[in-house]
C-alpha cells in the first residue's frame, strides 16, 4: 500500500504557531457543546493543535478519554474502543444491561472473540450507553488523534453513538490526515464517525512569518531572511519539513551561498532515492528535468529534449511523485516541493549542467533562459555575465527584485576579476535589490563581502548605504559606520551627498533632533544637486520637506514644490521616502483626505507593480490612516493587518505597522489586541533606540487606553508624548492627533486644569497652521472641561458645533465620538436621552469597540466609576462587558444583539470568564456585583 509522503520525525511542540484563529473557532464550537474535527496533510501540526485544544478544553469536563493508533495497529479490531473505555469500564459495568456488558468486556479484552457480525446490536448499544452513563456524571469529551489509523469496528460504533447523543453533553475532539483534497473519502469517514454538527477545521501551511517563528523556538535562530525564504519555499509551509530542512542546514558543513539551492534532509533523499530506483532511467531523467525547471510542463519537456514525457510522468504519477492538475492538464507538479529539491540534489553536478543546457533552449522566458544558461557554465564568462544583467533588468522591470537580486549575484560569479566593471558591480546591484524585495539580511551579508575586497570609494561608499539602509530603524547600531562612510566618501560631492542623506535620518531617529535633520537634508540636496544626481537630489529635498511638514516648518510648501519639479526620476516617483510621499503626509495633515487617498492608491499601485516591499509596507499604512481618518474602520483596518503581515514577513517597519494597526484594532476591532500591539510597538522602538516611532507608538498605547476605560493609563502614555514630541521638536498636532485624548483623559481622572492647558497650548499651533480637524477635536474636548465645572449648557452647545465640523470635514470616526459624548451629557440631565445617533454614526463607521460601549450606555447610562465589582479588573475588555450585562440580568442572546457578537462567543466568553474569575455559573457574576454593591 503506497503511504502519504512524509517525514519519519514528528513535531513536539509546546507552543502553537501560526493556529490563533483555527485555535479561536474551535474554541467557540467546544464552548457551545459542538465536536471538533482537525484535519489536513500529514506535517502540519494537526496533533500539536489536538493537543493544544485537549489540555485546554479537557480541564472545563469531568472525563476525558483517548485513543491513538498507527498505520501498523489499524487491522486490531476494537483496538482503539479499548483506548477508549477500557479505564472507565469499571465505574459503569454496573449500570449495563448483561448483554451489553457481556459483549463489551468480551471487545475490550479479546476474550470471547467478540466480533460486530455476532454481537452487532447489543455491543452498539454497550458504547452508546457507556457514553451516556459517563456523561450522567459529568461532560466527556473523547480526544482521537490520527483517526485515518483507528480500527474500523472502532469507528463504525462510535459513529453508532454519536448519531444518537443528542443532547448528552459528549463531545469529540478528532485529528485526521487528509490529502490535497478535504472531502478524500477519508475525511468523509472520520465525519461519518462523528457528531453531526461536528465543525471541520483545516490545518493548513504556515506563512514565510510564521516558519521564522517556528524555526527560532526550535533553535534555528540567526537564519537569514532570505534562508527562512528558501525554507517556506521548499517546505511549502509545511511545519514538519521545515523543520527538517532546518536540520538538515544546522549539519551542513558549508552553508549554501545565495541562490543555492538548500541542503536536502538524509531522510527525504533516502525516500525519493526509494521510489526513484522503481522508475526507468529514462523516466528518471525527465523528472530531473522538471525538478530544474521553474514551471514544467509536458510540452517544455517535450522541447528539451524528453520524447515520452507523458508516459514517464505517469509513471512517476503511479509512484506519488507527481500529481496531476485536472484544472490544468499538461501542468507538471511535483506532489511537495521537497520532492523536486531531493531529485535536484540527487543528480550529480554534470548531469544538472546537461539538464540546464537543454532548458536554456527550450524555454521561452529572457529570465529562465539567462538562468538555465549561467547555470549550465563553469567558471568566468563574461557573455553569461552579460546576459545575466540584461535578465535582471528584465525582472527588475517587471516588480521581481527579488529574483534580479539572484541573477546578479550570478552574474557576479560569472565576471572576471579584471573586468571592467569588476564582480563587485553586479553584486552591489544585487544587494540594493535585495533591500527593494526586503530582504534585508542578504543584502547586509552581500555589503560587507564588498566591503570585505573592494578599493574604489564609489564602491566602499555604495556598500556602507546598503549596511545602513538594512539596519532600517535601528541605526544605532550602526553608528559606527558613519565616520568610515565620510572617509571613504572623500571630497566627492556624490558620495558625500549619499553620507549625509543618511545622516539626515540618523539625526532624526537616534538624536530626536528635527532641525538638524532639515539642515542635513539641505545640505544633501545642494552636494547631490552639485554632482548631477537628480534622484539623490530628488530624495533629499523630500525627506527635508517632510522634516518641515512635521515641524510646521512654513517652508514645507515650498521645499514640497521643489521636490516635485522636472525632472523627476521613476525610482523615486514610489520610494516611501520621496516626494510623492511628503505630499501625502502634507494632505492628509491638512484634511484634504480625498486628495489624500487618491495620491496614495497611486503610490501603492506604482509600488506593488514594481515589487518594492518596503514602500508597500509603508503605502500600505497611509492608506489605512486615511481610511481611518474618514471613519471607514473595517477598510482600515483590513488594510492595516495587511500592512502587518507584509512587515512581519520581511521585518521592515514592524514598530510602524504594528503602531497603526493598534489604532485600527482600537477603532474597529479588538481592544485587547490593540493594547498588545501598541505595547510591542513601544517595546521595538526602544529596542531600536528609535525616538520618532517610540512617540508614535506611546501615543497609539495611550489611545488603546483611553478606548478600553483606563483614562489614568492614557495620561501616563501621553504625557511622556508630550515630552518626546517637544524634544523632538515637532509642533504640528496634526502629526499624532493626541492632544484630545490627552485632555478627555485628564477630565477622567479629575485634571481638568491640565487638560484645558494642553487644550490652549494645541490651539495656538493648529489656528496658526490651519488644522481644522484638530481644532474640532480640541472644541470636544473643552466641552468636556465645561461639564466638569458643571457648565453642561456649554458644553451642550460647543459638542453639537464640534460634531458638525467633524461631520462637514469627513472625519467620521471623531465625529461619531463628539455624538456619543454629546448623548452621555445629556443623559446626566433630567428628561429623556438617546444614544440612537451615537450608534448610528459608529454603525456607520464600523466602529465596534464604540459600538459596544454606547450600546452599554443605551441600556445603563453613562459609566459610574465604581460600579463593577474590583474582581473584574482580571479580565479582558470584551469580558468585562459581557460580565457587566450578565449582572443587569441580560440574557446570553441580549448579550450578544447589544455587542454584535454570537451567542456562542458569550458562552465562551462566559467560560473565560469563570475560570479567570474561580466561579461556576452567572448567578455567581451576580453575587458578586451584589457583595460589592452592599460592601
Amino acid at each position: 500500500m503506497r503511504r502519504d509522503f512524509k517525514e519519519p520525525v514528528r513535531p513536539r511542540s509546546d507552543l502553537v504557531i501560526g493556529r490563533e484563529e483555527l485555535l479561536a473557532g474551535a474554541r467557540e464550537q467546544l464552548a457551545g457543546g459542538g465536536s471538533v474535527l482537525v484535519h489536513g496533510p500529514a506535517g502540519t501540526g494537526k496533533s500539536t493543535v489536538l493537543r493544544a485544544l485537549s489540555t485546554e478544553y479537557g480541564e472545563t469536563v469531568r472525563t476525558v478519554l483517548r485513543c491513538s493508533a498507527t498505520e501498523s495497529e489499524s487491522h486490531l479490531p476494537f483496538l482503539a474502543l479499548a483506548d477508549l473505555l477500557g479505564q472507565v469500564l469499571d465505574e459503569v459495568a454496573d449500570r449495563l444491561p448483561a448483554p451489553q456488558r457481556t459483549a463489551l468486556e468480551s471487545a475490550l479484552t479479546g476474550r470471547g472473540e467478540s466480533t460486530l457480525q455476532r454481537d452487532g446490536l447489543a455491543l452498539r448499544l454497550a458504547v452508546l450507553s457507556t457514553l451516556r452513563a459517563l456523561a450522567a456524571s459529568g461532560p466527556v469529551l473523547i480526544v482521537a488523534d490520527d483517526f485515518q489509523w483507528l480500527d474500523p469496528a472502532s469507528v463504525e460504533l462510535l459513529g453508532f453513538a454519536a448519531r444518537r447523543l443528542g443532547g448528552t453533553p459528549v463531545q469529540m475532539l478528532c485529528a485526521v490526515r487528509t490529502h490535497t483534497e478535504p472531502q478524500a473519502q477519508i475525511h468523509e469517514r472520520c465525519l461519518s464517525a462523528t457528531p453531526p454538527d461536528t465543525l471541520p477545521v483545516k490545518v493548513g501551511p504556515l506563512s514565510r512569518a510564521q516558519i521564522a517563528q517556528l524555526l527560532h523556538h526550535r533553535g534555528h535562530t540567526g537564519l537569514p531572511r532570505s534562508t527562512v525564504r528558501d525554507i517556506h519555499r521548499s517546505s511549502g509551509g509545511n511545519p514538519l519539513f521545515a523543520l527538517e530542512l532546518g536540520r538538515a542546514l544546522a549539519e551542513s558543513p558549508t552553508p549554501p551561498s545565495p541562490g543555492e539551492p538548500l541542503p536536502v534532509p538524509t531522510s527525504l533523499r533516502a525516500l525519493v532515492r526509494g521510489r526513484l530506483e522503481a522508475l526507468p532511467e529514462d523516466a528518471r531523467r525527465t523528472l530531473l528535468v522538471a525538478s530544474a525547471g521553474a514551471r514544467p510542463t509536458v510540452a517544455l519537456l517535450h522541447t528539451a529534449g524528453r520524447e515520452n514525457a507523458e508516459a514517464e510522468i505517469a509513471q512517476a504519477t503511479a509512484l506519488g511523485l507527481v500529481v496531476t492538475e485536472r484544472d490544468a492538464p499538461g501542468v507538471v507538479r511535483f506532489v511537495h516541493p521537497l520532492v523536486s529539491a531531493a531529485l535536484y540534489a540527487e543528480a550529480g553536478a554534470q548531469e544538472r549542467r546537461t539538464v540546464h543546457a537543454a532548458l536554456s533552449t527550450a524555454v521561452s522566458d529572457p529570465i529562465e533562459r539567462a538562468r538555465h544558461f549561467a547555470l549550465s557554465s563553469t567558471g568566468t564568462d563574461p557573455r553569461v555575465a552579460a546576459r545575466l544583467a540584461e535578465a535582471a533588468a528584465v525582472a527588475r522591470d517587471r516588480g521581481a527584485p527579488s529574483v534580479a537580486a539572484g541573477l546578479e549575484l550570478l552574474a557576479a560569479r560569472h565576471t572576471p576579476v579584471d573586468a571592467e566593471p569588476g564582480p563587485h558591480e553586479p553584486r552591489l546591484r544585487a544587494a540594493e535589490d535585495a533591500l527593494t524585495a526586503g530582504e534585508t539580511d542578504l543584502a547586509r551579508d552581500i555589503a560587507h563581502e564588498v566591503l570585505a575586497s573592494a578599493a574604489e570609494p564609489s564602491d566602499r561608499v555604495r556598500a556602507w548605504m546598503v549596511v545602513i539602509d538594512a539596519a532600517g530603524h535601528a541605526m544605532a547600531e550602526v553608528d559606527a559606520v558613519f565616520p568610515q562612510a565620510l572617509a571613504d566618501a572623500g571630497d566627492d560631492p556624490r558620495l558625500l551627498a549619499l553620507v549625509h542623506y543618511q545622516l539626515a535620518w540618523r539625526a532624526v531617529i537616534v538624536e530626536g533632533d528635527f532641525e538638524r535633520a532639515r539642515q542635513e537634508g539641505a545640505l544633501a540636496a545642494h552636494l547631490a544637486a552639485r554632482a548631477g544626481d537628480r534622484r539623490g537630489e530628488l530624495l533629499a529635498l523630500a525627506f527635508q520637506a517632510q522634516t518641515e511638514t512635521l515641524m510646521g516648518h512654513p517652508d514645507a510648501p515650498a521645499t514640497i514644490a521643489r521636490a516635485l519639479k522636472e525632472p523627476q526620476d521613476p525610482r523615486v516617483a514610489c520610494d516611501h521616502n520621496g516626494a510623492g510621499a511628503a505630499r501625502f503626509r502634507w494632505l492628509i495633515m491638512g484634511d484634504q483626505l480625498t486628495e489624500a487617498r487618491k495620491t496614495i492608491s497611486a503610490l501603492l499601485r506604482e509600488a506593488r507593480r514594481r515589487g518594492v516591499v518596503e514602500a508597500e509596507t509603508h503605502f500600505l499604512r497611509g492608506l489605512a490612516e486615511t481610511e481611518l481618518r474618514a471613519g471607514h474602520c473595517g477598510r482600515a483596518l483590513e488594510l492595516a493587518r495587511e500592512s502587518l503581515g507584509l512587515a512581519r514577513d520581511t521585518g521592515i517597519g514592524e514598530a510602524a505597522s504594528a503602531t497603526l494597526t493598534s489604532l485600527a484594532e482600537a477603532a474597529g476591532g479588538e481592544v485587547d489586541r490593540a493594547l498588545t500591539l501598541a505595547r510591542e510597538a513601544v517595546t521595538r522602538a526602544e529596542e531600536d533606540g528609535d525616538v520618532l516611532y517610540l512617540s508614535r507608538a506611546l501615543a497609539a498605547l495611550g489611545h488603546a487606553r483611553l478606548v478600553a476605560g483606563d483614562a489614568a493609563g492614557t495620561v501616563r502614555s501621553l504625557r511622556r508624548v508630550r515630552e518626546l514630541e517637544e524634544g523632538l521638536g515637532v509642533t504640528d498636532p496634526a502629526r499624532g492627533r493626541w492632544h484630545g485624548d490627552l485632555a478627555e483623559a485628564l477630565v477622567r481622572v479629575g485634571e481638568p486644569a491640565e487638560a484645558q492647558e494642553v487644550i490652549d497650548a494645541t490651539r495656538t499651533r493648529a489656528l496658526r497652521l490651519g488644522r481644522e480637524s484638530v481644532l474640532a477635536v480640541l472644541d470636544r474636548a473643552q466641552a468636556l472641561v465645561r461639564a466638569a465645572r458643571g457648565e453642561t449648557a456649554l458644553a451642550i452647545r460647543q459638542l453639537t458645533h464640534a460634531q458638525e465640523r467633524l461631520g462637514k470635514l469627513g472625519h467620521g470616526l471623531e465625529e461619531a465620538r463628539a455624538a456619543y459624548a454629546l448623548a452621555d451629557l445629556r443623559a446626566q440631565r433630567p428628561g429623556p436621552s438617546s444614544y440612537d445617533e451615537a450608534t448610528r454614526l459608529f454603525r456607520r463607521c464600523r466602529a465596534m469597540p464604540w459600538l459596544r460601549q454606547v450600546e452599554t450606555a443605551a441600556v445603563t447610562g453613562p459609566p459610574q466609576p465604581g460600579l463593577a465589582p474590583a474582581a473584574l479588573d482580571v479580565l479582558a475588555a470584551t469580558e468585562r462587558q459581557v460580565s457587566t450585562l450578565v449582572m443587569e440580568g441580560a440574557t446570553n442572546r441580549e448579550i450578544a444583539a447589544r455587542l454584535f457578537i454570537s451567542v456562542k462567543t458569550v458562552e465562551a466568553t462566559l467560560t473565560r470568564v469563570y475560570r479567570k474569575l474561580g466561579i461556576r455559573s452567572r448567578v455567581d457574576i451576580v453575587r458578586l456585583a451584589a457583595g460589592h454593591r452592599s460592601g
